[in-house]
């Protein structure tokens, strides 16, 4: 993948700077909302949104694609924070970054394509019926409190005006981002009739976000000791969270690949994960992963490059060092209102309506990794969601394995096998096999199929112990390089003769006739 930093071909200068302007918007209710799931201060999930956001915008491996301080990661790192306290959250996200630098030195991004489709629609549904369910934790009062009739009724006017902006000015120009003008139109529309709502500047004290940015971690070392109990402490977080945020980052990339008919870095966008934490980490920010709702918001906003989270990223910066007290006066419902409409984009719609044109086993995935990211977390729904469906795969392929039987001029019996074999099939592969009956010389014929694992070697001798003990013998034929490679691993255990003379019946009667010869 070549480096650019701003696509003509597929983007503007103008859509990139106006979606990175929309996204920082869009990221500072959010980056304040999860640093409040994990336990720490605001000013560190919004700090962390940028840093995440500046470096990846310039060493990942998906331009378009917006980083930051993410739910995903808060969840994982909430009970760290309650229990351990917040100076065990940085050196667990610095050694999480080092995790995913591993990952991405080792280039085992790729693996993200072993992801099945249906595991990929169940995530984006259940992604997006998460965003959706998180909107609601932000109906409150400029207390916190609950919102009263009144407060309600405003909370839901400016959320309809920005979706009913969002959701017709496309319909007559794509010139401007609609998140960005619903923004705007909302915020006015709240200053004259509702000023009373709550807004940005009630959730977090804008004015003084620059007081103790980039304060490095090793001034607070002596606030943990450098022992085996803690790295204990920290090892398991650490692992999670670079599990949840490369699982989720690699996946919202593999989706935005498809939105964009582009393809991105999984190995390039892993080092890029890390090395953003580890510097994060090291500036004691909470760390992060790819956000989809924003990604969404920037695709659709017209963005393709890195410009629009560079800018975003610069954007954020601004607002928390300059342009604080304007953002702070953003109703939050404005930004409940653009979630939303993000959520409803999100979702695959079209998952609805191929219900009953896919496998039953396809609809049951999507369904369970939905629920399972919903109720539980991304990383253990993907895992359940593809461990199914390898199960499911290893036992459909087990069905296939069949075999085609005749004896020819020569006496020969041949048995023609269909199908892979491996741990799944051996069972069905074993009841095709008649020794007691067949005639001395036996041949397995593997054009049509392929020895794939131990299992398969352990079956290939046990036919071979069968034919042994009624002085018969079996042979081997058109097996791959790579299969002959393996039973020859394997002759310890393997008493069979691979036939690799192309005249078959000449390589037969000479090793019939080595036989005789070694037992004479």
């Amino acid at each position: 993948m070549t480096y650019t930093f701003i696509n003509r071909k597929q983007g503007s200068i103008k859509d990139e700077i106006l979606s990175g302007l929309t996204v920082a918007i869009a990221l500072v209710p959010e980056a304040i909302a999860f640093a409040i799931i994990a336990g720490v201060d605001a000013k560190i999930g919004l700090f962390s949104a940028f840093m995440m956001g500046f470096i990846t915008s310039l060493l990942g491996g998906r331009p378009g694609m917006i980083t930051g301080a993410t739910g995903a990661v808060a969840v994982v790192i909430a009970p760290l924070v309650m229990h351990s306290g917040v100076e065990y959250l940085f050196p667990t996200i610095i050694l999480a970054g080092l995790f995913q630098m591993l990952v991405g030195a080792l280039k085992l991004g790729k693996f993200i394509r072993m992801v099945p489709h249906s595991v990929m629609l169940g995530f984006v549904n259940g992604l997006a019926i998460v965003i959706f369910m998180a909107q609601f934790s932000q109906f409150t009062s400029k207390t916190g409190g609950e919102l009263d009739n009144a407060g309600l009724i405003a909370f839901g006017a400016l959320i309809a005006i920005t979706m009913l902006v969002m959701f017709v000015l496309p319909k007559f120009t794509k010139a401007i981002p609609s998140a960005l003008v619903a923004i705007v139109v909302a915020s006015v529309v709240a200053i004259f009739f509702f000023p009373n709502t709550i807004t940005i500047g009630d959730k977090a004290d804008m004015t003084a976000m620059s007081d103790g940015l980039f304060s490095p971690f090793f001034m607070m070392f002596d606030a943990i000791p450098f022992t085996m109990e803690s790295f204990l402490i920290i090892l398991p977080f650490a692992l999670k969270v670079a599990g949840v945020g490369l699982i989720e980052s690699l996946l919202t990339l593999t989706l935005v690949d498809e939105m964009t008919d582009t393809r991105g870095s999984g190995n390039r966008e892993s080092m890029a994960q890390g090395i953003a934490n580890v510097v994060t980490g090291f500036f004691t920010g909470m760390g992060g992963c790819a956000m989809i709702g924003q990604t969404m918001i920037n695709i659709n906003s017209g963005a393709r490059a890195r410009l629009s989270a560079f800018l975003a990223a610069i954007f954020l910066l601004s607002f928390m060092l300059v342009l604080g007290e304007i953002i702070a006066v953003v109703p939050i419902a404005v930004l409940v209102g653009v979630m939303f409409m993000v959520a409803i984009a999100t979702f695959e719609w079209s998952s609805l309506r191929v219900w009953n044109k896919v496998p039953k086993l396809d609809v049951a995935v999507i369904l369970i990794v939905s629920v399972i990211t919903v109720i539980e977390d991304l990383a253990v729904a993907v895992l359940v969601g593809v461990i199914i469906s390898a199960l499911a795969f290893a036992w459909e392929n087990a069905l296939r394995i069949r075999a085609r039987k005749y004896i020819d001029e020569h006496g020969v019996k041949h048995y023609e096998i269909f199908g892979p074999l491996f741990f799944a099939s051996v069972t069905t592969f074993l009841s095709k096999f008649d020794a007691k009956n067949d005639p001395n010389s036996v041949i397995i014929d593997f054009q049509e199929s392929k020895v794939m694992d131990q299992s398969a070697i352990e079956a290939i001798n046990k036919i071979a112990e069968k034919y042994t003990s009624e002085g018969k013998t079996i042979h081997l034929r058109h097996l791959s390089k790579d299969c002959i490679r393996m039973v020859k691993r394997a002759s310890e255990i393997c008493e069979v003769n691979v036939v690799e003379d192309p005249d078959y019946f000449v390589a037969i009667n000479d090793y019939e006739r080595k036989m005789r010869t070694g037992r004479g």
